[in-house]
């Protein structure tokens, strides 16, 4: 028999706030994160964390840490503590946190250092703090996880990923309790020049609180972020035995690629990817009460999922961008939109879409703007998508 998978803690560090609470209360009150950035570039702006993690980790530790190690550090105590710190055999905890860059602030840093002081100068951390599987790694080392350290590297379909993973090792009985999600942290003048090049980036540096707008007819592209997500995933039997709170169910996953393009979307593979989770999670379309879209603010990506969402579901659940106040975390956005998205059931509310004045006729669904609109009965779908051809829906229930 196949074990109920549970969520019973949320960790996140965010432009919107250190924590969860501040994070989710800056959702709800429709507060973008966005600010203009120091860089003299095209694209001036980022959605920067409020809290600084090195300040909240320490010194000494933080300087042998990646800013993206720092966050994923900073979100998993959050969600441990608020697990309750369950009390699991080492070897039945397992760690698995995606990331789309991993440490490139580091390499990008030290490749500064070694070129202008020389190698003497180059901290003995190097290696550890860009390894993409660092984030996991430090996260298992601090909870003393030996159930294994996973790290999925599928850009920004990473830290649902990593969830969907988390489901599976559950279910396969290899792991009670799981901590999983995403963490990134790499802007960068080179990321953002690199995205600006590809014409990724919105380039609305006049008013950049209002530069994400996911699903409006004048979206001209995203806004770089980052923070880190994470959620506690426990075998049903194993919470209950311990008395846990139990926040969500996580009831199903759907992971496909679409194998044509290395950044354009996939109409074909975002709506099979709906359809196996909702499969997996024996939800049918009808049953569908709430959508956190990807939608990422760009002009051809947000029209080919809202495409994708009616083809596997249908025009009537109410649909949410929090993107449009977050910016796009990458790596780590599927995993803060799986935090909200259990907020969202815990609290019976969905945050509206920031920035959405005049929709996109071709966006044929249900946006909840303005202010926050109730939660209907159902299921919630989680929607990332990732260059590459990555696409990964969770399914979540009460």
């Amino acid at each position: 028999m196949r074990s109920d998978v549970v969520i019973t803690g949320l960790g996140a560090t965010t432009p919107l706030g250190g924590d969860v609470a501040r994070t989710w209360e800056g959702l709800l009150a429709g507060r973008s994160g966005v600010r203009t950035t120091e860089w003299d570039l095209p694209v001036r702006m980022a959605a920067l964390l409020t809290d600084d993690p090195a300040e909240i980790l320490g010194r000494p530790l933080a300087r042998r840490l990646d800013r993206c190690e720092q966050v994923a550090l900073v979100a998993a105590r959050e969600a441990w503590a608020d697990a309750g710190a369950p009390e699991v055999d080492p070897v039945r905890l397992a760690v698995v946190i995606g990331t789309g860059t991993g440490g490139a602030l580091s390499m990008l840093g030290q490749d500064d250092i070694l070129e202008r002081d020389g190698v003497r100068r180059v901290s003995p951390h190097t290696v550890p703090m860009l390894m993409a599987n660092g984030p996991a790694a430090w996260v298992s080392i601090e909870l003393g996880a030996e159930g294994g350290a996973h790290a999925p590297v599928s850009a920004c379909a990473s830290g649902s990923e990593a969830i969907a993973l988390g489901l599976d090792l559950i279910r396969l009985g290899r792991a009670d309790v799981v901590v999983a999600g995403g963490a990134e942290a790499c802007v960068h003048p080179l990321t953002l020049a690199g995205f600006s090049q590809a014409r990724a980036l919105s380039r609305r540096n006049d008013e950049p609180e209002r530069a994400s707008r996911p699903f409006d007819v004048a979206r001209d592209g995203f806004v770089m972020a980052e923070g880190a997500g994470l959620v506690v995933l426990e075998r049903a039997e194993f919470a209950a035995a311990r008395g846990a709170r139990v926040l969500a169910r996580l009831a199903g996953a759907g992971i496909t690629s679409n194998a044509v393009h290395i950044t354009a979307s996939g109409l074909d593979g975002q709506s099979r990817a709906v359809a196996i989770a909702l499969r997996e999670a024996d939800v049918s379309p009808e049953d569908v009460g709430h959508v956190s879209a990807h939608a990422t603010s760009t002009p051809e990506g947000d029209v080919v999922e809202a495409q994708a969402i009616v083809k596997s579901i249908g025009a009537h659940p109410p649909v949410t961008a929090i993107k449009s106040m977050l910016g796009h975390l990458c790596g780590a956005a599927g995993g803060v939109a799986a935090v909200a998205a259990v907020r969202s059931l815990m609290d019976g509310r969905i945050p509206a879409t920031l920035n959405l004045d005049s929709q996109d006729p071709a966006i044929e669904l249900d946006v909840v703007t303005g202010s926050p609109r109730p939660l209907p009965e159902g299921a919630v779908i989680v929607n990332a998508f990732g260059f590459g051809g990555h696409n990964v829906t969770l399914v979540l229930s009460r």
